[in-house]
């Protein structure tokens, strides 16, 4: 889904948490990781032991513009190289494991996570290989466990979509981006008195043509009108057109009148 607008501030990328990525087969799939990552904001990549090695061409355009990434991405040659410098641990798996971890969804995770950063603690998000996902002594570093809740019988996710996911649910606890906008373009809303002055010029066309009859039914005629009007939530360029197409439909009427004269 394309969507970049490069008008809008750059976002700065988050550090904390860092995504490792354990043993990742194809760079292709690295690149996929980091724009995946770009996407929500996450700047840190750590490596270990890609099956490919590092740098990996390959990369290159499935990241789409999210070169930076991994060109500053850094390799391990072990899990707890990779995890030295961190204090919080959060490995993804969908496997049951007979070890006693908190297991956790990704929005509870992520909440945890901007309280352990707030608290100067490093984190780390850690992914493993695309086939066989993390070995049990692994798993056995972290801290914690995510889960993602999906369709029991088809719960597999690819390397870049278990990123994605987690990323998501990252960027959306720290952004404010209102649930429920309209957009107007460049065209403001326009205010009570804008859509009184049309609902007026309105009405008197409308008896003009004794649209509100019968009579007994006019005031609830016209609240429903209003209603739907106030419903459209005009902008100031719907009020400017609503108005032309009331001129519209009033010069067409005259044109029909004087031509019968004629």
């Amino acid at each position: 889904m394309a969507g970049t607008d490069r008008s809008r501030p750059e976002i700065v990328l988050d550090r904390n948490p860092v995504v490792v990525l354990v043993r990742p087969q194809l760079g292709e799939n690295i690149g996929m990781v980091a724009r995946a990552m770009m996407n929500c904001g996450l700047g840190e990549l750590r490596l270990v032991e890609p099956r490919d090695g590092w740098p990996n061409e390959a990369s290159a355009a499935p990241a789409s513009g999210a070169l930076p990434i991994l060109q500053a991405a850094k390799l391990y040659d072990s899990v707890t190289a990779a995890l030295e410098d961190c204090h919080k641990v959060y490995v993804t798996t969908a496997r049951q494991r007979e070890m006693i971890k908190q297991i956790m969804t990704p929005k509870a995770a992520v909440r945890q996570l901007r309280q352990q950063i707030a608290d100067g603690m490093q984190t780390a998000l850690v992914f493993g290989p695309e086939r066989t996902g993390l070995e049990s002594d692994e798993v056995a570093l972290a801290d914690t466990i995510i889960e993602v809740p999906l369709n029991p019988s088809f719960s597999s996710l690819n390397l870049a979509q278990a990123v994605l996911v987690i990323g998501y649910e990252w960027y959306q606890s720290g952004d404010d981006t209102p649930e429920d906008r309209r957009e107007v373009g460049h065209t403001p809303p326009a205010d009570h008195g804008e859509i009184d002055a049309f609902f007026e010029r309105l009405v008197d066309e409308l008896d003009t043509v004794n649209f509100f009859w019968p009579e007994h039914k006019r005031q609830a005629m016209l609240r429903n009108l209003r209603s739907l009007v106030n419903r459209l939530e005009p902008t100031q360029q719907d009020v400017r057109t609503l108005h032309g197409i009331v001129s519209a439909l009033i010069e067409a009427r005259q044109r029909r009148k004087g031509m019968k004269k004629g």
